[in-house]
């Protein structure tokens, strides 16, 4: 072939194809169809609805119709975060976008493709206060990984290519597309370009040999290695990479909540999960062990040294995992890998940054080994860590604070060994799926115990709100995840508080057809504020109580009757004897179907540091 037909292959690629006439609305949806959109959560309005016509002549897009924007952006979050593939959202203008901005600020701190459409005023009404006319541009700049606000038609088609490619590629996040109703409206014959590039975006940088070389240097030169990964690794499908890696290298591997699956929770080398609800022998692990201390202004002093070299690889060091930062892996040498160099010494100075996609250096790091395999066998270490593993393992007992709560009083009187505790729920429902469901949570205790007491083999199986900690996301995200995963069990575990916030996407579970279950750990309190409350607050309860306090012994709302309303089925659960043949029920249903479970208040998550502490200042189950 000559160089000179090569060229002009390449000049067509770019170019891409010239469609036929048609409106803004309909280039809209032809070019989701090319970007192999096969559904949206769209909730209609007059600035969007130009679009929804134009959908409903698509054969190959099908439209979900939540009942609140939020619950339809969570759902596309659902979606994405299930699939790796952007999900995709479309608003009406106005209250509509507005709506939208919590799931655009979750997509953006979790690292989530998402994009978002959203209807706007026609650009001759724009900045004259029209109606239900919003600055959602700038109202969502400081969360979107970038954001247009398309005011020729023209330019559309190349809009939603670059839309796609952004929030796809390197590190994931929302694009917003704001799209007035006269670009919709708007008839010309667009061009579909087949590739799109930016000038100094590099989605995919690549570590030297030089850098992954140092690596193995430290691995052979340390005698406590951990690796330390996040949700950088799901996102960038290094999994195979990083179970390779930590095989050949024999380096236990702890994750952060967002990295939850990235590595297999039953094998040996699993730390689970560390931070402030995480394991204790995953941060014993990684800071060392010290005695505990009754004071945060008294000496921490250490009983047994932690890592010495912590491979930090597709995290951010949170606060929730780092708590006081200045202690945190104090005395190991940290490696970070992240595909986002501004993550770089942000929280943590890392002794040897490289900014690379992880899953290249995994890759890369493996072929090295695989040449000159690691010698060291870190039997010590091991020893170290299998010993704080028998002592702190995740459990619970029923307490006295248990046995002498309101909640016996009211519902349990006599009858004490019926008790249900959250992490029961949670234990069977591992036992009764194998370990093979998709979970899903709200935000709060209920969310903690889920990562806890369920162990997780595979990525994209625990979906969870982690950055910004947005409660209602469970349902709608359940829901999401259904649509994408309909041959896997999707399972939400809830909280009263969370369940609510995004109760009326019962209808889309049931209009839908979309059988998704969910667990509601109902214990009439925002959980984890009342544990906060009962150890920092003296147990004052500063509006902390959802139930009805003029009937407190009714379970108040009644989710078995507001379930009803929606034909969704529903049974409450207050016995242990019940427990085991009602989830059985729920598990065995074709159709959505949710359990309100009665929990005790007074349950505290443990392991717990306090935020800002250290580990010295660890509570767990001793």
């Amino acid at each position: 072939m000559s160089s000179q037909t090569i060229e002009t292959q390449k000049t067509a690629a770019r170019r891409g194809e010239i469609g036929p006439m048609m409106t803004g609305s309909e280039i809209l949806v032809a070019a989701l169809e090319r970007e192999g959109v096969d559904t949206i959560f769209a909730y209609p309005g007059g600035a969007s609805m130009e679009v929804h016509q134009a959908l409903t002549r698509s054969k190959k897009i099908r439209v979900y119709l939540p009942r609140h924007e939020q619950g339809g952006g969570f759902a596309a979050e659902g979606y994405a975060r299930a699939t790796g593939r952007a999900g995709v959202v479309m608003t009406t203008s106005g209250p509509g976008a507005t709506n939208l901005v919590t799931a655009i600020a979750d997509a953006y701190m979790d690292s989530v493709p998402l994009v978002a459409i959203t209807g706007q005023v026609s650009t001759h009404m724009i900045g004259k206060s029209a109606f239900q006319e919003t600055d959602i541009f700038g109202i969502t700049l400081p969360i979107v990984k970038h954001s247009y606000l398309v005011t020729d038609v023209n330019d559309l088609a190349r809009v939603v290519k670059e839309a796609f490619y952004l929030a796809q590629t390197g590190r994931p996040g929302p694009v917003v597309i704001d799209l007035p109703k006269n670009v919709q409206q708007a008839r010309t014959q667009p061009v579909f370009p087949a590739e799109v590039s930016f000038r100094g975006y590099d989605p995919e940088p690549h570590a030297s040999d030089l850098e992954l070389n140092e690596i193995i240097g430290l691995i052979e030169q340390s005698e406590r290695p951990v690796l330390y990964v996040g949700g950088g690794i799901i996102s960038a499908n290094a999994a195979e990479e990083l179970r390779e890696f930590a095989e050949r290298t024999g380096i236990p591997v702890t994750t952060t909540l967002m990295g939850i699956g990235a590595f297999p929770e039953d094998h040996p080398l699993s730390l689970r999960w560390l931070g402030m609800h995480g394991a204790a022998y995953a941060n014993w692990a990684v800071n060392g062990e010290y005695l505990p201390r009754k004071s945060p202004n008294d000496p921490m002093v250490k009983v047994k040294d932690g890592a010495d070299l912590l491979l930090a690889f597709g995290v951010r060091f949170d606060d929730r995992v780092t708590g006081k930062v200045e202690e945190f892996c104090k005395h190991g040498t940290i490696v970070h890998i992240d595909i986002d160099p501004a993550e770089h010494n942000k929280n943590k100075r890392a002794h040897l940054p490289i900014h690379s996609d992880i899953r290249y250096a995994l890759r890369r790091l493996n072929a090295m080994l695989r040449e000159r395999p690691i010698q060291k066998k870190f039997t010590a270490w091991h020893a170290q860590i299998a010993e704080w593993k028998q002592r702190a393992p995740f459990r619970y007992r029923v307490t006295e604070e248990v046995l002498q709560s309101q909640h016996m009083r009211d519902h349990l009187r006599g009858m004490e060994g019926e008790v249900i505790l959250p992490q029961m729920v949670i234990e069977m429902l591992y036992e009764m799926t194998r370990g093979e469901a998709i979970i899903t949570t709200g935000v709060g205790q209920h969310q903690m115990w889920s990562a806890q007491f369920y162990k997780y083999r595979e990525p994209r199986q625990f979906i969870t709100s982690g950055g910004l900690g947005a409660m209602g996301f469970g349902w709608p995200a359940a829901l999401g995840i259904k649509v994408a995963r309909p041959d896997r069990q999707v399972i939400d575990i809830d909280g009263d508080g969370s369940f609510l916030m995004n109760v009326q996407e019962l209808a889309l579970a049931h209009i839908e057809r979309i059988a998704a279950k969910a667990i509601i750990l109902n214990n009439q309190h925002l959980g984890m504020v009342v544990q906060w409350e009962d150890k920092f607050y003296g147990g004052n309860r500063g509006h902390t109580y959802l139930g009805d306090p003029t009937n407190r012994k009714q379970i108040y709302p009644d989710y078995v009757g507001m379930c009803a309303s929606f034909n969704v089925k529903c049974e409450r659960v207050l016995y242990k004897r019940d427990l085991r043949p009602a989830l059985q029920r729920m598990l065995d249903a074709d159709e959505p179907y949710v359990l309100d479970v009665i929990v005790p208040y007074t349950e505290h998550v443990l392991p717990f540091i306090p935020a800002g502490r250290t580990v010295a200042d660890m509570i767990w189950e001793d």
